[in-house]
């Protein structure tokens, strides 16, 4: 578990295909240090288990599922990653809770520089729209953010990026057209499971119990603008 707060940016130092997907090594002397073999380690939001170690560097074993759910076939030698260590019972829970399970790729449509502030306006996967509300939290490349605007329409998101996450991250290097790893709140995946499908127990029953909550009985109790 984490929290989407980046602890340190690091650079792929080799990709190496095996069977499984690819050995990823990346160096971070910074995270390196405080790691052993079969730790997690959340790069670009993804969940991965070091495999080796040395002073300044780390392996893992990106597998293939990985590679096509996350933006990981784009990386290359020299290419930046956001880094987190597992979260500790004892840390304070700064960001939000994120699991390192990536839900989908979406793309940088748009910055905006507002003042100091930056403003990245970004596409959803339509299937992870229903997850998604303003105000609420979602993890871009490992980044805890807050959604401040949505078009459900078109499918896009807005976040403010304040400046020591700028600096502090690879959004810096991040360019219009580029990939996101996106995980959305696990909160309203476990609320969607209680209520379309939290009355039925025997699985047998092949017919899914339908919620009576609807966007439209939202809206008449005034949930939604």
């Amino acid at each position: 578990m984490f929290t989407g707060l980046v602890q340190n940016v690091g650079k792929v130092s080799s990709i190496s295909k095996n069977t499984e997907g690819i050995l990823l090594t990346v160096e971070s002397s910074e995270i390196a240090k405080n790691v052993k073999v079969d730790d997690s380690v959340s790069i670009n939001g993804a969940c991965q288990t070091v495999v080796s170690f040395s002073d300044s560097t780390f392996t893992v074993q990106a597998v293939q599922t990985t590679l096509e759910k996350t933006n990981f076939k784009n990386l290359a030698r020299g290419s930046s990653v956001n880094l987190e260590l597992a979260l500790r019972l004892s840390d304070r829970l700064g960001g939000h809770l994120v699991q390192g399970h990536v839900n989908g790729v979406g793309e940088i449509l748009n910055w905006k520089k507002l003042g100091n502030n930056y403003e990245l306006d970004f596409k959803i996967p339509s299937s992870l729209m229903r997850y998604v509300v303003e105000e609420g939290s979602i993890t871009l490349n490992g980044i805890s953010l807050t959604v401040s605007a949505l078009n459900r329409e078109n499918c896009r998101g807005t976040v403010s990026v304040i400046p020591h996450t700028w600096d502090n991250t690879t959004f810096k290097t991040c360019s219009k057209g580029d990939g996101l790893n996106i995980e959305v709140d696990i909160l309203a995946k476990y609320v969607e499971n209680l209520l379309f499908h939290g009355g039925k127990t025997d699985k047998y029953v092949k017919e899914q119990p339908q919620s009576k909550i609807t966007e439209s009985w939202l809206k008449s109790q005034g949930f939604w603008e």
